[in-house]
Order: structure tokens, then sequence, then C-alpha cells
């Protein structure tokens, strides 16, 4: 994923892709304690932040914030905002990337565009991809004219 700040062929990212093993194992421990409570593995947030390792206060602070992106979004509902430039064609070629994915597009809004940016909010279903939703994503940085990518939900 990536951070805010990165840069990708001179554009600005809010997420980076960061190796699980260079993490601070706060941020691993948060992710085993989503994972328990997605699993249906515990009851209650306390017992997950038990078994993980991790306290509630962080769990709270950082479970918005970081998660795996790869399998498990397989099936899952994605909720994708963009920034695009007002141009022709750029909202048609982020839609193609998707379907070439295998992204089934369920949802998308887009707004008048203010100062030549449009903001487009699209949700995808993740059962029938062909690739990882980081490929989705780098492909679609790729196009000239998208200058910012975020997901915004995942279920």
């Amino acid at each position: 994923m990536y951070i805010e700040g990165a840069q990708y062929m001179n554009r600005n990212f809010d997420y980076y892709i960061v190796d699980k093993r260079v993490m601070p194992d706060v941020f691993v421990k948060v992710v085993e304690a989503k994972e328990l409570l997605d699993k249906g593995m515990v009851m209650s947030v306390q017992e997950a932040v038990d078994k993980a390792g991790v306290s509630r206060s962080a769990y709270y602070k950082y479970k918005d914030y970081v998660s795996v992106l790869g399998n498990d979004t397989r099936g899952k509902i994605v909720i994708l905002a963009f920034n695009l430039e007002d141009k022709a064609g750029i909202l048609s070629l982020v839609l193609n990337i998707l379907a070439d994915h295998g992204a089934n597009l369920l949802t998308i809004n887009q707004t008048i565009p203010v100062s030549n940016v449009a903001n487009v909010t699209i949700t995808i279903d993740t059962g029938n991809m062909t690739a990882e939703i980081k490929d989705l994503l780098e492909s679609i940085g790729r196009i000239h004219g998208v200058l910012n990518i975020k997901i915004i939900a995942r279920e």
C-alpha cells in the first residue's frame, strides 16, 4: 500500500507498500487482532488484543490505518476514491483497468469538476479479480490524469 507523500511517477499517493518484516510490531499485532475478530475466533476486542499481545489503546489508535492488501480482499467490497483531472477519457481508462482486472463495478459517483479536478468514488466487488488489489491500484496509478487513489473502505 502507499502512504501520504509517496511519489509514483511524480504523483502523490496516500500509502506505501511496506514489508511486514520492517514494520513496528504494534502494526503487525493490530492486524492480527483485526483478523481474529474478522474470522470470529474471538468474541471481543479485549480478547483479540490479549491474544495478539497489543494494548486496546494501540488497537483503537491504528485499526483504521493498518491492514493487509492481498488475498484477504478477494470476494470483498472495496470502495476506492480518486481525484482525476478533468480531461476526456480518464475515467473511461480507469473503468477499463477495473474490468481488465476482473473487478465487478457496483457503484460509481462523480462530482462536478472544481479547479479541473473531479472526485470519483467507485465501489467494486473483488470476488472475480484476476490480480491483487495493489496491482490494480498500481495500474490505475500509471494513468496520466489520475492524481490520487485511496482505499476508503473494505468490507
